[in-house]
C-alpha cells in the first residue's frame, strides 16, 4: 500500500488518519502538539518531526488544519513546509476549510513547484469521518481527482469533483453558510417563541411537518431545546467560515443577511461561547 502522510491531528484529521490506518496505508503523521499523535503512533503510524519530513516518501500529503494561517504555515514554512518535502508524483491534498483567496496562493505555489495539488474540502464532522460518510468537495484538475481519489473513498461516501482549484473552498464555504444562517434564524425565533409564552417544542414539530424543514434544522433544534452543546462544530470556526465567505462575497453589503449571521457569531464569541456547538448561539436569545 501507498504511504499516506497526514498533518493535523485534531478531530477530523486524527480520525481520518485512524480510518486510513485500518485501511492498510502505511501512516506518516505530524502535529503542532505531538502528544495527539499517540494512539496512531502506537497502532503503527510514524510520527514525523515536521510537516515537511512527514511529507517525504508519501504518495498523498492530507492536511486538515484550523484556517489559513495554519495551512500557510504548514505547506510553505520555509525550513519546515510540507510541499518542499513532496515527492515528484505525489498529491497534496488540502482538506481544510479556507479562504478562496488563500486556495489560489496555494495552487499557485503548488504549481510553481511542480506539486499536484487536489483541494478536497469535507461536508461531515466527527461521526462522519469515523463512519466513512464524508462528503468531499473536490477542487482541481480531472486527472489529480482520480489519482487521489482510492484514498478518499477510504474516508468518504461521495467525491464530487466541483471544478479548478478554487470550485472546492467556495463550495465548502456555501455549505458551513447555509447552516450558519439557519441555525442563527433558528436561535432567534426559539428566542421569539419563549419571550411570546408559546410552547417552542410543539410549535417546531408542526412548523417540522411544512415543506420548509430541513434535517439539520431537526438537529438543531433537539440541540437546543436540550441545552446540548457538545461540540461538532464550534462557534468560533462557524464564525471564521463567515468572515471567509463574506471576504469571497467582497463587501458585506454584497451578502447583507450572511453579514447579519456573521454577527451574532462574533457577538456569541464575545460572550465567550466560542467553544461549544455552533447552536449553542440560541443563548444570545433567551
Amino acid at each position: 500500500m501507498d504511504v499516506v502522510a497526514v498533518l493535523g491531528l485534531g478531530a477530523m484529521g486524527g480520525r481520518m488518519a485512524a480510518r486510513l490506518l485500518k485501511a492498510g496505508y502505511r501512516l506518516q503523521v505530524w502535529n503542532r502538539t505531538p502528544g495527539a499523535a499517540a494512539d496512531l503512533v502506537a497502532s503503527g503510524a510514524t510520527l514525523a518531526a515536521s510537516p515537511r519530513a512527514a511529507a517525504a516518501g508519501a504518495a498523498f500529503v492530507i492536511a486538515m488544519l484550523r484556517d489559513d494561517e495554519a495551512s500557510r504555515r504548514v505547506w510553505l514554512d520555509p525550513m519546515d513546509g510540507a510541499l518542499a518535502g513532496l515527492e515528484p508524483q505525489a498529491v497534496a491534498i488540502e482538506s481544510s476549510t479556507l479562504s478562496l483567496d488563500w486556495i489560489h496562493q496555494l495552487g499557485h505555489a503548488a504549481q510553481e513547484r511542480g506539486v499536484r495539488l487536489v483541494e478536497a474540502p469535507v461536508a461531515g464532522t466527527r461521526p462522519q469521518v469515523e463512519a466513512g460518510q464524508l462528503i468531499y468537495l473536490v477542487g482541481g484538475t480531472t486527472a489529480d481527482w482520480a489519482r487521489a481519489e482510492p484514498v478518499l473513498k477510504c474516508l468518504g461516501s461521495a467525491i464530487h469533483l466541483v471544478g479548478p482549484i478554487g470550485s472546492g473552498a467556495l463550495a465548502k464555504l456555501c455549505v458551513n453558510t447555509l447552516l450558519g444562517v439557519q441555525v442563527t434564524a433558528l436561535a432567534e425565533l426559539v428566542g421569539i417563541l419563549k419571550r411570546s409564552g408559546v410552547n417552542v417544542e410543539q410549535t417546531m414539530k408542526v412548523v417540522a411537518a411544512t415543506p420548509v424543514w430541513s434535517p439539520v434544522a431537526a438537529r438543531s433544534i433537539d440541540s437546543m431545546l436540550a441545552g446540548n452543546f457538545a461540540t461538532q462544530f464550534p462557534v468560533e470556526l462557524a464564525e471564521k467560515d463567515f468572515g471567509y465567505v463574506l471576504a469571497a462575497a467582497g463587501s458585506p453589503a454584497a451578502a447583507p443577511t450572511i453579514a447579519a449571521a456573521h454577527n451574532v457569531f462574533r457577538n456569541a464569541q464575545a460572550k465567550g461561547l466560542q467553544h461549544l456547538n455552533l447552536t449553542g448561539v440560541v443563548q444570545l436569545f433567551l
